[in-house]
């Protein structure tokens, strides 16, 4: 009897810190045309740094590498590395031992540029064997170490929709804020497990959305790192030129201008990012005007790409069969918003989808 699914794991090294890899090629490399008879894949990555880009937003870019790697390095216009970042100021970071420290990677950058450009953890892609599909590296090199990255793909021909449910989220009252949605006193993972096992479901994923009518919020999946998520991150909602403003090579020049030019500076440099943004994605030179004065007059999430909805691979490998939700070590649902919600309360969505 033939498999209702394939479900296979594949390392990667990149060789650059930001590299497109093609792991279509890689898999017929090592497995052959193992997907040819499915007719969608779920692709999961166990990266706070590194990921996919939704398949649509791939169709856009004619599923083209250089247009993918120029979109990504134009984010780090605006989330340059080495900036003023808080996440790495490892002196700050209680939780590393001085070893930890001697060896942890600054790279505040590129956690902002995975959450600000919509890159995934995990994206289900209608399965097509002549169209490339790439996994996206922000942070592949850490000083002369190539990391070694995980992604586990999963083909198969139909899901099913087990179940839907809602749940509300507390916030604090501050407008800009981020929650941990594995946090245990949120209990909201111990409620997932529980009707994984109640539905029985191994394998599949479960979706996470915002309600329709939830505004000034997103979500993504990244490290939780509370300098990372209290402080830079919640810069970069308030001011989306902040750490493009702290970099700009005119500022150099002029130091005592910072103070009273930076904004302006970085509105020059603003041109150049969105120059590259509409190399990269063919779009027309008219949209410049509108799309500078849109930056500058919404707030940031509203230009970058947060997601409104992730996705959550459940597999029953290494678990005995049961069905648990697979994430790495680093990853954590967030929950981010930019403007108080109502009664310091977010709605999300949650839907239970069974692989066949």
């Amino acid at each position: 009897m033939v498999s209702p699914r394939t479900e296979i794991t594949l390392e990667l090294t990149p060789q650059a810190r930001v590299d497109v890899i093609n792991v279509s090629e890689r898999i017929t490399e090592q497995f052959g045309d193992i997907l040819s008879r499915f007719q969608k894949v779920f692709y999961y990555s166990y990266h706070t740094t590194a990921g996919y880009f939704d398949q649509s937003f791939c169709r856009r870019l004619n599923h083209s590498r250089d247009s993918l790697q120029a979109f990504v390095q134009s984010f780090q216009k605006l989330f340059p590395p080495n900036a003023n970042y808080q996440h790495d100021q490892l002196h700050l970071r209680s939780e590393l031992s001085e070893e930890q420290r001697r060896q942890e990677p600054r790279n505040a950058d590129s956690h902002l540029t995975f959450i600000g450009s919509g890159l995934r953890n995990g994206v289900t892609y209608r399965h097509c064997s002549k169209t490339p599909v790439y996994f996206v590296d922000l942070d592949g090199i850490s000083g002369a170490t190539k990391r070694r990255r995980q992604t586990t793909i999963i083909g198969y021909t139909e899901e099913e929709l087990v179940d839907k449910t809602e749940v509300g989220i507390p916030l604090s009252s501050h407008p800009v804020d981020s929650v941990n949605l594995k946090d245990s006193r949120l209990g909201l993972f111990d409620q997932l497990h529980e009707l994984l096992a109640h539905y029985e479901i191994v394998n599949g994923r479960i979706d996470i959305s915002l309600a329709p009518n939830e505004r000034h919020a997103g979500l993504t999946v990244n490290e939780y790192e509370t300098l990372l998520m209290k402080h830079d991150l919640a810069e970069v909602l308030r001011n989306p030129l902040r750490f493009m403003a702290e970099k700009g090579k005119h500022m150099l020049r002029d130091p005592r201008a910072i103070p009273v030019k930076a904004k302006n500076y970085a509105k020059y440099d603003m041109v150049q990012v969105v120059n590259e943004f509409l190399d990269a994605l063919g779009l027309s030179e008219s949209l410049l005007e509108r799309i500078i004065n849109k930056f500058q007059s919404v707030p940031a999430a509203r230009f970058l790409g947060v997601k409104r909805s992730l996705s959550l691979l459940v597999s029953q490998k290494g678990h005995e069969g049961r069905g648990c939700i697979v994430q790495g070590e680093y990853q954590s649902p967030i929950l981010v918003q930019w403007k108080k919600a109502p009664a310091q309360t977010r709605i999300l969505k949650i839907a239970f989808i069974r692989f066949r």
